[in-house]
């Protein structure tokens, strides 16, 4: 199983919508694919997708039942694991219920061949802590001004608490692919002056397109609504370059993962 992170400073940059046409993505190319909505308190993934899961995480927090137990299977072909909804006590997790998750997560997740932790949007401890639990992390920002300071921020603090060094960038809602590699450049002129630790790659550029406000209107992926759009290709190229990436290299055992956790 391969673990990422999807993260982005910033909210109101695609990210949940991003995570969401991944996943279907890569379980059109026959990938076992499960999304851990983990903003746990302003569950968004559900909504996207409009569905509504009987159970979310607060009945695992709660002892009612295991990860495994409210794994939700869509009709997509990847399944989520859902959050709450303006549920205030999930915003911060405490150490036991970090505990409680580490003991069910080998037999929530071991099916998968892709894990994606859609994190809340700032750098608070949640966001923080799933970005260390993953095995990767994937950035994503928009060409807008704020959204480049706000993702350099989440860098800067995950790796001043976490000496993370290693991230992919998806650029969305890029006018061209020229204003696209503009804001990596831009954002990998600030890391090599001020984090040179930090190493950054340009996973892929995202187009803005209306497509993607109407298929989220519909509360429908746009690799469905809109399967001609540039963006839907895009997409598929991005999980195309995530799938021959995991087969070039030495495949990640779940073991690795728990270890990552039990250390945090």
């Amino acid at each position: 199983m391969q673990s990422f992170s999807i993260a982005s400073g910033k909210g109101g940059v695609g990210k949940t919508s991003f995570v969401i046409n991944l996943a279907l993505g890569l379980s059109q190319l026959k990938q076992k694919v499960l999304i851990f909505d983990a903003d746990l308190g302003l569950a968004n993934v559900d909504i996207m997708l409009g569905i509504s899961p009987k159970f979310d995480i607060r009945f695992v927090l709660n002892g009612s039942l295991s990860l495994k137990d409210i794994i939700y299977e869509t009709e997509y072909g990847f399944s989520v694991i859902p959050a709450g909804s303006g549920v205030l006590e999930l915003t911060q997790l405490n150490s036991n219920q970090k505990l409680l998750l580490r003991a069910q997560m080998e037999e929530a997740f071991s099916p998968f061949d892709y894990l994606f932790f859609d994190i809340s949007a700032g750098i608070s401890d949640n966001v923080l802590f799933f970005s260390q639990l993953a095995e990767e992390r994937i950035v994503i920002l928009t060409p807008e001004p704020t959204s480049m300071a706000d993702a350099y921020a989440y860098l800067k603090v995950l790796y001043k608490k976490s000496k993370i060094k290693n991230y992919k960038l998806i650029v969305n809602m890029a006018k061209d692919n020229e204003e696209g590699k503009r804001v990596f450049h831009q954002l990998l002129y600030v890391i090599e002056k001020f984090l040179p630790e930090i190493k950054i790659s340009l996973l892929g550029i995202l187009p803005y397109d209306e497509c993607v406000k109407r298929a989220i209107r519909s509360q429908t992926p746009y690799l469905i609504y809109c399967p001609e759009a540039k963006i839907s290709f895009k997409i598929k190229e991005i999980a195309y370059k995530i799938l021959n990436e995991k087969s070039r290299k030495k495949d990640k055992v779940l073991e690795e993962f728990l270890e990552r956790f039990s250390a945090l």
